[in-house]
């Protein structure tokens, strides 16, 4: 019996959820480029844009046709009413339409057996989605980095090296990796604060930020890392590690389904 793909040939499916943005009275909903290259490059699979519609579409009218499930990093913050917190200051971007189809998305993904890498904002999200909290400006914190970008560098430097994380004895990311630490990169404001339920932590920044989480009981790959693997990743020992596990499981669930 074929599977869901009309060729036992062709490449898994790779959903990225889009943002929304609203140009000059026009909605777009919108991927970064370097996602979808990092989908087709790193993990060899055909990226699939996911329109950011809310209520108006239900996850599972489209995740039994999905191999995998890239949420991506953004400009924009999750609304802190989605997880209790304090509002926004004047001029914060926020996505209402990515938060209202992302976080029911995530856990409906995660429950249907579709691997899951989730970057920057969908780590957060990821967070946010099993009942987790966020700082929502970790610069402010006592003996916290910074761990924004500096916006008037190029976007290499921006994307560069930053810091330090320690990788959690025996956690996922410290078996895929094989060492006790890495230097990553750092672009973020906001970062997990409590974290979610049936969570657990694959990485701390060196001061105390939590950096990686992994839904424990998750039937596949289920991973959000707070730094930006897709920035150069064929240059970097860790993204390729990531960006590998996540393909093979992604490949795995495309080859159950051919079998079926």
């Amino acid at each position: 019996m074929a599977g869901r793909h009309s060729s036992r040939h062709s490449p898994p499916l790779v959903g990225i959820p889009a943002c929304f943005r609203n140009i000059a009275g026009i909605g777009y909903h919108m991927v970064a480029e370097k996602y979808v290259l990092a989908v087709v490059e790193a993990v060899g699979a055909a990226p699939v844009i996911i329109p950011a519609l809310g209520e108006l579409q239900r996850p599972e009218d489209f995740l039994s046709r999905l191999d995998g499930l890239l949420i991506t990093g953004s400009q924009s913050n999750v609304e802190p009413a989605r997880y209790g917190g304090r509002p926004s200051d004047p001029g914060t971007l926020h996505d209402p339409p990515r938060d209202a189809s992302n976080l029911p998305l995530i856990p409906a993904a995660v429950k249907a057996g579709v691997p899951l890498l989730a970057i920057c904002r969908g780590c957060q999200e990821l967070n946010v989605a099993y009942g987790g909290t966020l700082h929502q400006k970790v610069h402010e914190l006592p003996d916290r980095l910074d761990h924004r970008a500096d916006n008037t560098q190029p976007v290499d430097v921006q994307f560069g090296p930053r810091h330090s994380v320690r990788f959690t004895p025996g956690g996922l990311l410290a078996k895929l990796i094989g060492s006790e630490s890495a230097i990553v990169n750092s672009v973020h404001a906001q970062g997990v604060d409590r974290v979610g339920a049936g969570l657990a932590v694959e990485a701390v920044a060196e001061d105390g930020q939590v950096e990686a989480i992994r839904v424990e009981d998750a039937p596949a790959f289920a991973l959000g890392v707070q730094w930006h693997p897709e920035h150069r990743h064929a240059e970097n020992p860790v993204s390729q590690a990531i960006f590998a596990a996540f393909a093979d499981a992604i490949h795995r669930r495309q080859s159950l389904e051919h079998a079926a």
